[in-house]
């Protein structure tokens, strides 16, 4: 697969989306009290709207994000029609099935963890493969297929790979930057809208029966 036809197995809103900051105030409508930007018009793909925005969208395809955690995911029935999210795993938040944008940061998985994402070792349920739409579009390229196949240790390669594919800090993966695309966007400056926000408790996450994992928020 060239380097062209790999870039066009995806749509062309699709990364865009996944590098946009949303749930900040909209510099149109900053008098509003719907001036919370939450919504992205996959037509037009001129970054983040709120819901004052969309009358200038009537009959376009636009979607809703949310928020999981303080992280941005996506109703599962809204994402599947336009993108096959096949291998992504799937949570249920509000009794809505939902899956995130981009790779979350955590600890290495514990003892007795039998499945993790392929690039950034997240645990995961048995049937996926990925944590979020961002770790699909990396691990199932082409460069980081023959990386991760060639390694002696996969395992590592693929962290390795994720941490610098996300923008990651740390010095010791610096030799891979140029290889692989950073989505996940920059932490927007606090406003006083997305202060009140910061304040709302987390729940506990738990485990749903139907496989995907519930989070309550």
């Amino acid at each position: 697969m060239g380097g062209e036809e790999e870039e066009n197995r995806w749509p062309p809103w699709l990364k865009p989306l996944l590098k946009e900051q949303f749930f900040v105030q909209c510099k149109f409508h900053a008098d509003s009290h719907k001036s919370e930007c939450n919504m992205y018009c996959l037509d037009c793909m001129n970054g983040a709207l709120c819901s004052l925005c969309l009358s200038h969208h009537r009959d376009h395809r636009a979607i809703q994000i949310r928020r999981s955690s303080y992280h941005d995911v996506i109703r599962v029935n809204e994402i599947q029609k336009y993108l096959d999210i096949s291998s992504v795993q799937t949570y249920i938040i509000n009794s809505a099935k939902v899956v995130f944008l981009n790779e979350r940061p955590q600890p290495r998985p514990g003892k007795g963890v039998t499945n993790t994402c392929q690039v950034c070792d997240r645990s995961l349920l048995d049937s996926f493969r990925f944590c979020s739409l961002g770790c699909k579009i990396v691990g199932t390229s082409k460069n980081f297929l023959k990386i991760r196949r060639n390694s002696p240790e996969k395992k590592g390669a693929a962290s390795e790979l994720s941490e610098d594919s996300y923008s990651s800090s740390s010095s010791s993966h610096s030799r891979y930057t140029s290889r692989f695309p950073s989505f996940t966007p920059s932490t927007p400056p606090r406003t006083a809208l997305n202060f009140r926000s910061a304040k709302r408790r987390k729940g506990i996450p738990h485990r749903s029966p139907m496989g995907g994992l519930m989070i309550e928020i």
